[in-house]
C-alpha cells in the first residue's frame, strides 16, 4: 500500500516536478518537514489546484449549456 508521501509526490509530473524539486529543499529548511515530505506537500497542492481548475471549468461549461 502506498504511503502518503508517495501519493503526494504523484502530483509532481513534468514542469511541476521540476518546480517541486527546486522548492522542496527550501521548504524543508524553513519547516520541520523533510525534503520528501515537502515534495509530497507541493505535489498535493498542485493536484488540488488542478482539481479546482477542472471543477471550475465544468461549472462554467454547465452554466453556458443552461443558457447562463
Amino acid at each position: 500500500m502506498p504511503d502518503v508521501t508517495s501519493v503526494g509526490q504523484a502530483g509532481l509530473q513534468g514542469w511541476r516536478q521540476k518546480a517541486g524539486d527546486l522548492a522542496a529543499p527550501a521548504l524543508a529548511r524553513r519547516t520541520p518537514l523533510g525534503e520528501d515530505q515537502a515534495r509530497a506537500l507541493i505535489g498535493a497542492l498542485f493536484f488540488v489546484l488542478s482539481v479546482m481548475y477542472i471543477a471550475k471549468t465544468i461549472a462554467t461549461i454547465s452554466d453556458e449549456l443552461r443558457g447562463g
